[in-house]
């Protein structure tokens, strides 16, 4: 597996990383078009402009950049699906509704580097043939609403938006939208929904976005990171982006470390990386203790524990373990968190978020959280463990969006490695950590 091309056999940890991104992050107002422009700001876009937008296509395709939003799906392709020629606008919609739990990548990429996305939407858009674009964000960032529409103000100024860009004859306006926070939206038919002015629920597909979409129009909907990494890749190359990461998910990629670890942060890494050199370079788990548990993508994919920590963190190497990349949100949990409380609580979340509108979803979430207080507060029965996994099998692949699948993988995988714990809720009548330490177990035998 090549993950870099830096990789030396010395390990040398900060070798492995690969600001793109985030490579100037931390210098004063990173966010001003002036400062990008210092870093090869907009050159990419120049290079675009000389394709042909059919050409620009093939060449995002051939980089084989993979859509950074959870799927993985090839951001190239998705562009191709838009027909031509049908007398229709077309419109590219930027989800940056980004609200699953421990996910936090594309929030600190606009407030840092809002110019990035910008770029990447107009070639986007000269790709597709599009003169209005999207930008759904989550509305409870104010900060980086404001930044947002300051970009957007700097790169009409500067000619990059508006008439006649660059002199290329492209037109293209941008609008910035700002959410009601509902994490519905962030599924992307609920998005079109709610942008279009309507209660966000997930729409019936076919048609696709690609053919109805906004306003019943061609639309293409990219996540914030997949977008503001096209310019890179216009700038230095298809073949530098594949040097880096695996033959079938090449690239670059930021990782949202979070919980017991001593570095949480955002780290941009080639795909293919792995736990256990991520938290190398973090300075690992919190000292005096180790993980217990963690989740590749969020907590809507199923979690790992410490014998996973040399899986790649690619689409490939995760799905053959068991789980999915998804948002690559790596939420590290040591020995002292309860696995029963930390699913009762994510099941909480996708019980409050459900939008309600098939059964599967509505009625199976709130019943896994009813049994999960009950087991978690010492209420339980033995026969409550299939019963949750009977629960979740009902909701997953069954509901009308992937909200029911992401409720019912922390159950399916929590049972799978952690069954003995649920029992000792049942048998011990309660949760075996003392609640007055914090989550620290109450009885050191059962960390042995």
């Amino acid at each position: 597996m090549t993950v870099t091309a830096e990789m030396h056999e010395n390990g040398a940890p900060e070798k492995l990383l690969a600001p793109v991104l985030s490579a100037f992050w931390d210098e004063p107002q990173s966010w001003t078009l002036e400062t990008y422009r210092r870093h090869e700001g907009y050159e990419g876009l120049r290079k675009a402009l000389a394709m042909t937008p059919d050409d620009l296509i093939a060449y995002v395709k051939d980089s084989g950049l993979r859509g950074r939003g959870g799927a993985g799906f090839p951001t190239g392709m998705k562009w191709q699906f838009i027909p031509q020629g049908d007398g229709k606008p077309h419109y590219l919609v930027v989800n940056a509704d980004e609200s699953e739990p421990g996910t936090c990548k594309d929030i600190p990429l606009l407030f840092a580097n809002p110019h990035s996305l910008i770029e990447g939407m107009i070639i986007a858009c000269y790709a597709i043939r599009s003169e209005h674009a999207f930008i759904y964000l989550r509305g409870e960032v104010v900060p980086v609403l404001r930044r947002l529409h300051e970009a957007v103000r700097e790169a009409y100024e500067a000619g990059y938006l508006g008439e006649n860009i660059l002199g290329s004859g492209l037109k293209l306006d941008i609008t910035v939208h700002a959410g009601a926070g509902a994490y519905i939206c962030g599924e992307e038919t609920a998005l079109l929904d709610s942008l279009e002015g309507r209660r966000g629920q997930p729409r019936l597909r076919p048609p696709f976005p690609a053919v109805e979409g906004l306003y019943a129009c061609p639309t293409v909907v990219n996540n914030v990171e997949s977008i503001a990494s096209v310019p890179s890749i216009l700038n230095r190359g298809k073949d530098w982006f594949k040097a880096m990461g695996t033959e079938k998910s090449p690239g670059f990629t930021l990782y949202s470390l979070s919980g017991h670890v001593c570095g949480p942060g955002q780290y941009e890494a080639p795909l293919g990386i792995t736990l256990r050199q991520l938290l190398d370079m973090s300075g690992g788990m919190r000292p005096g203790h180790r993980l217990k548990f963690w989740t590749p993508g969020g907590s809507s994919t199923p979690m790992f524990t410490d014998e996973h920590l040399d899986v790649p963190l690619d689409y490939e190497g995760v799905g053959a373990a068991g789980s999915m990349l998804g948002t690559k949100a790596l939420q590290c949990f040591d020995e002292t968190t309860c696995v029963v409380r930390a699913v009762t609580r994510w099941t909480e979340f996708y019980a409050h978020e459900s939008c309600g509108k098939c059964t599967p979803c509505r009625e199976g979430t709130y019943w896994l959280v009813q049994l999960l207080r009950d087991i978690e507060a010492g209420k339980g029965v033995m026969s409550d463990l299939d019963k949750l996994n009977d629960i979740a099998d009902n909701i997953n692949g069954k509901s009308f969006c992937a909200l029911g699948d992401g409720a019912a993988s922390p159950i399916f995988s929590s049972l799978k490695y952690f069954r003995a714990e649920y029992e000792q809720h049942i048998t011990g009548k309660g949760c075996p950590f003392d609640p007055k330490k914090s989550t620290l177990w109450a009885d050191t035998e059962v960390n042995a």
